[in-house]
């Protein structure tokens, strides 16, 4: 059976369940939880990029196939986790992938891809998850966002869309499970060098001239960046298992230097333009 259980600093064993961990973050944070001795269901479209995983860590990792946008694949990782380890502690939602497009550019066969991954898989493997999850009396649910949910971006206004998606469902699915002993992170990344930016992002594949100078820019710069990102993976993955050992753990945690720019700077144009309208937008209700 699992061992966690609310204490100071949580550091007995758990079970995870990780989406995407074929590479990036989720293989990252499915490697590290093994080596510090927990038990992780690790998952993947293609099952077979798990293999070395679960060679490694025979005794404390399984795989298992995960499209979450496949009806069943979820629940069965679920079943997979209570079968061979007792129960589920932590649920990372991590699989996902980017898009770059203008709005008018775009077709609906290219962004909606990324909607039913980003979004709808990730409330369908949550609502897998939240029965084994209420029962235990305790957990984690880590959902991957950006700092993309936060502050959007010209040219990323698809994939910010998804991931503004994921903040709300996120605060809302906080304030539900807290009685249940349930802790919501939100982990909101800068720029990082993984995969993102290569294989787990797609393109639009109309080029308008009217958005050279704005969408145009954020094309070159994805393309011109992967590879090069500031940000160490394995330095973030440290930071977001202290913050799931932690009794308080953060509802949003960001990531990266250039995530707090990017942040703080949408925070002070928000306030501006509330105290700005504050007056006007404030006289609104029926005299008394």
């Amino acid at each position: 059976m699992s061992t966690l259980r609310p204490s100071k600093e949580m550091v007995l064993t758990k079970t995870w369940l990780i989406t995407g961990c074929s590479s990036g973050f989720g293989r990252i944070l499915a490697e590290a939880a093994l080596e510090r001795g927990d038990n992780v269901v690790a998952t993947a479209r293609d099952p077979k990029t798990l293999n070395d995983l679960v060679s490694r860590y025979s005794r404390s990792a399984r795989g298992i196939a995960l499209d979450v946008r496949k009806d069943g694949d979820a629940a069965a990782a679920v079943d997979l986790a209570h079968a061979d380890f007792g129960g589920l502690d932590i649920l990372v939602n991590n699989a996902g992938f980017g898009f770059v497009g203008g709005i008018e550019e775009a077709t609906p066969e290219e962004y909606r891809p990324m909607y039913e991954t980003n979004v709808f898989g990730l409330i369908e493997t949550t609502r897998a998850a939240l029965p084994t999850l209420r029962a235990s009396g305790h957990g984690r649910i880590v959902n991957v966002s950006s700092i993309g949910g936060i502050a959007g971006r010209a040219g990323f206004g698809f994939y910010n869309g998804t991931k503004f998606a994921v903040e709300g469902l996120s605060e809302a699915l906080a304030q539900e499970v807290a009685p249940c002993g349930i802790k919501v992170i939100i982990v909101e990344p800068g720029a990082f060098r993984t995969d993102f930016l290569g294989r787990s992002i797609a393109t639009a594949k109309r080029e308008l001239p009217e958005y050279a100078d704005t969408v145009g820019q954020t094309r070159h710069f994805s393309a011109s960046n992967n590879g090069n990102q500031a940000g160490d993976p394995h330095k973030a993955i440290a930071v977001l298992l202290k913050a799931i050992d932690s009794e308080s753990p953060p509802l949003h945690l960001l990531l990266g230097k250039d995530a707090y720019e990017r942040a703080r700077a949408k925070f002070a144009a928000f306030e501006q333009d509330m105290s700005t309208w504050e007056p006007e937008a404030t006289s609104t209700g029926f005299d008394s």
